[in-house]
């Protein structure tokens, strides 16, 4: 990171962040095209979850390139200044990353995946079927770096 003096070290924070923001974004790349998407997760420490439909633009661009870049923020605001146009900022505290997206087969770790999402977003854990698993794919991204700044 450039600058240093925002650079959030500190797991914990980094996991503050990532635990409080509301939508992880997503980025993909396929033959020099980009693709960045706003996505409902789950988190558990160590993982990132996400469910997908079984078909679609994501599902296109994860079998040819399974390497993706995530963000998640928080605290986002518009910082003003009365006379100065250029003294005008942003307030935020923001997480990025790097890892592989990889796709759940298994149905046990599917249904905790499914949960980690519908905990972080209901504060509880449901019971799904099976029939509800094979509605969607359940993916796990496995985290290879990861970085904070606050602004």
């Amino acid at each position: 990171m450039r600058r240093t003096d925002k650079e959030i070290s500190k797991r914990s924070e980094i996991d503050e962040i990532i635990n409080k923001a509301e939508v992880c974004r997503l980025a993909f790349a396929r033959d020099n095209e980009p693709y960045l998407v706003p996505v409902s997760y789950g988190y558990d420490g160590e993982n990132i979850f996400i469910h997908t439909a079984r078909e679609g633009k994501k599902i296109g661009f994860l079998k040819s390139n399974d390497r993706i870049c995530f963000e998640f923020e928080t605290d986002a605001k518009i910082v003003t200044h009365e006379s100065i146009p250029c003294k005008w900022t942003a307030s935020f505290r923001s997480v990025i990353g790097f890892g592989r997206m990889i796709k759940i087969t298994d149905e046990t770790e599917a249904m905790y995946a499914l949960n980690q999402i519908m905990l972080k977003y209901s504060g509880k854990e449901w019971d799904f079927t099976k029939r509800d698993l094979d509605r969607v794919f359940m993916w796990k991204i496995e985290i290879d770096e990861i970085s904070g700044k606050k602004s």
